[in-house]
């Protein structure tokens, strides 16, 4: 399009689509940084802008990159003034490339002339490849005759960094260049190479510099620190270029002279590249004769050299562990009291192999064995005596009382190495009694999370039977949310963390433990507060095992606390997962008002704290409902979300509760849709006969009711 006096107004040659046509311009503007892209389509039939696009690197080093929205996809390697090194070029497209460089007016472009006369075409598909293709004359029909990039090695940075890549059939596989090591072996052996390596050994001119504030001479360094040669590399990224250096030698001799420099390579076209920066995108390519020299410097040890750095090493270690040796043999000569202690008190545990019970609890434990299968094997547990625990707890001197719930009275303890410990002494008047506690010992032992309180021994001796927890300085988190001097602690943001924490600690135990696990008694006394107020669920006496298929249990028992308690579970004695849904749905609702569920007993028409918040939240009158403390701090938007959500929790139809993987989603994102729930129906508050169970100041008391 030109004006009439024969001006440019626009061309579309300078505005390319998906395709790069011999005699068109790839171009980088120095100055702004503008660059010029080529973007593919959406889909093989919609041409609108797709998510991969082509340009010229805008730093300026003349590659050619391909982007997945923000993120570098593919890059061609440096340009040597014939062709990119990062890539093997077919003789049909090898001399069309000129690359040329406008100082004058800062641009900076690629163009490509064919070296006959067949017509070419460069193609970005709408997948992110680079589709080069050649006109038939006979068929009229385009061939592909190059693609970049081939494989999943010349994705870029496959292998993290210091990682390289190599194709082993069709399957591409990571390793660490020599000298380094993977950063996580664990990601890395289950084949997730994203974290790259890491270095194993400092150049020498790094352990200089930490131990001396004066530079070591390049001699020495030299004498220390070496080069290892790789071959046929497609060079990483980040290269810098020394204009100063003239000759192979003289590159090796920078590059060593610098403390920063990591890899050098010297190409007759190029020049001197050195890499101070990790090295990145390196790519074995699997025939000879392509690709570059790499040479990466280590240390001395990592280059197989012996020095006199590794024999100071081996002294050290040596006097080193003769003197801890010496250590730990003066403590156990003169500690021979505590030395004698842990040798006859503590020692490894098998459940379900070496359990000394009486003869009637050794054949209720065979039973659960045989209900369980696979499930209680292996569990190990330090076993501790009576008069361990008893000189840990001062005789259970009633100042190291913690508190007193279902199972029996809960003692603080401190083992021998200052360890604080919270030890739950079953009652032997408790409700709760062998299967309660094999229960705890055979799920906790085998669940770690971080909002799971920690099982940490046991000790089971005649009728003793007590359980040896981490110690949780903050204690419960009824103990702040319903003590009116203490509520004012836990302002919005730290109720809205432990929600949150207690909802992964749910979702962990449904769904992401090696045991599917319905805890059946949540609620604000059975979560625990660390030093940092992290919730963490305890009190598993009650919890049951479900099989990886099964979604819901009957039982004529009904346990845990009412007020708690699901409908279908207090009336027909059915639970599943979502019968903790309903219990969290009820724990949520307390933690915003900061009221027990059971304390609205002289409100009209109100016998539990749903009947109390429904139809203030139906009314619009959330803020009523908010506790008072935390009203001119909190977040409206999350406390009506989080009101929300409880409501959808206490559903009285099981299939309209959320699960908790759905619960998480809904308090993780501000912005996920939840639905509107129904009224939940409220029954009136009735007596321990009528519910088949009932809690008394919290204490979990379990009866048998017939149905």
């Amino acid at each position: 399009m030109e004006t009439s006096n024969g001006t440019v107004l626009w061309q579309s040659f300078e505005h390319p689509s998906d395709t790069f046509l011999p005699g068109m311009r790839l171009t980088l503007d120095k100055k702004t940084g503008k660059n010029q892209l080529f973007t593919s389509w959406k889909s093989p039939s919609d041409p609108s802008e797709g998510n991969y696009s082509l340009g010229m690197d805008p730093s300026g080093s003349g590659q050619i990159f391909i982007w997945e929205g923000g993120l570098l996809k593919w890059r061609s390697g440096q340009w040597d003034g014939k062709t990119f090194i990062g890539t093997v070029m077919r003789s049909l497209n090898l001399y069309g490339f000129s690359l040329t460089d406008d100082v004058n007016i800062g641009m900076m472009y690629f163009t490509f002339t064919p070296a006959n006369s067949s017509l070419l075409r460069f193609n970005l598909q709408y997948d992110g490849v680079e589709n080069t293709s050649m006109l038939v004359p006979e068929t009229k029909a385009w061939k592909s005759v190059w693609v970049q990039p081939v494989n999943e090695c010349e994705i870029y940075g496959h292998c993290g960094i210091n990682g390289i890549c190599s194709m082993v059939g069709d399957s591409p596989t990571c390793s660490c260049l020599q000298g380094f090591e993977p950063k996580s072996g664990e990601e890395w052996s289950n084949g997730n190479w994203s974290s790259g390596c890491k270095r194993t050994t400092p150049f020498s001119c790094e352990m200089m510099n930490r131990t001396s504030s004066s530079n070591s001479s390049s001699g020495s360094q030299g004498k220390k620190d070496g080069f290892v040669r790789m071959g046929g590399l497609k060079l990483p990224d980040f290269s810098e270029w020394a204009s100063v250096v003239r000759d192979p030698s003289g590159c090796e001799s920078y590059c060593m002279s610098n403390c920063s420099c990591k890899a050098y390579v010297y190409n007759a076209n190029l020049g001197c590249l050195v890499w101070s920066r990790e090295l990145i995108d390196i790519y074995q390519f699997p025939s000879t004769g392509n690709g570059n020299d790499l040479f990466i410097k280590l240390a001395d040890l990592d280059l197989g050299g012996s020095s006199n750095t590794w024999i100071t090493i081996v002294i050290v270690s040596v006097i080193g562990l003769a003197s801890l040796i010496l250590v730990i043999y003066l403590w156990w000569k003169f500690n021979a009291k505590i030395k004698e202690c842990w040798k006859k008190e503590v020692k490894q545990w098998d459940l379900f192999s070496s359990l000394q019970f009486s003869p009637e609890g050794r054949s209720e434990i065979s039973g659960v064995v045989e209900q369980e299968g696979e499930e209680g094997k292996g569990v190990q547990l330090p076993l501790y005596t009576v008069e361990f625990i008893a000189n840990v707890t001062d005789n259970f001197d009633e100042s190291n009382k913690l508190g007193e719930g279902g199972f029996g009275i809960v003692y603080k303890g401190v083992l021998p190495g200052d360890e604080l410990v919270a030890i739950k002494r079953l009652s032997r008047s408790s409700g709760q009694g062998l299967e309660q506690f094999k229960n705890e010992v055979l799920l906790i032992a085998k669940l770690q999370h971080r909002n799971l309180v920690r099982l940490l021994g046991c000790c089971i001796e005649g009728e003793e039977k007590m359980l040896i927890y981490e110690y949780m300085p903050n204690k419960s988190l009824d103990a702040f949310l319903f003590d009116p001097s203490k509520q004012a602690v836990l302002d919005w943001s730290k109720r809205f963390e432990i929600i949150k924490g207690i909802a992964r600690g749910l979702l962990y135990l449904h769904r992401d433990s090696r045991l599917r696990i319905v805890h059946r008694d949540l609620k604000a006394s059975n979560i625990l507060l660390d030093q940092e107020m992290n919730p963490k669920i305890s009190d598993f006496g009650m919890a049951k095992i479900f099989g990886g298929d099964q979604n819901e249990a009957n039982t004529n028992r009904l346990v845990g606390t009412y007020g708690y308690m699901s409908p279908e579970y207090a009336m027909e004695g059915l639970f599943s997962v979502k019968s903790d849904v309903y219990s969290f749905g009820v724990l949520i609702l307390e933690i915003v008002t900061g009221r027990r569920n059971n304390s609205f007993y002289h409100l009209e028409n109100s016998p539990n704290i749903i009947g109390y918040v429904w139809p203030l939240w139906n009314e619009g009158r959330v803020m009523e409902l908010i506790d008072q403390n935390i009203q001119s701090t909190c977040s409206a938007h999350q406390v009506l979300r989080c009101i929300h959500i409880g409501l959808l929790c206490v559903q009285d139809r099981v299939s309209e509760r959320p699960d908790m993987s759905a619960v998480v989603l809904m308090l993780e994102s501000g912005s996920a849709i939840l639905q509107t729930p129904k009224q939940p129906t409220f029954v009136t508050e009735r007596g321990p006969t009528e519910t088949g169970a009932f809690s008394v100041n919290d204490l979990t008391v379990s009866i048998m009711s017939a149905r």
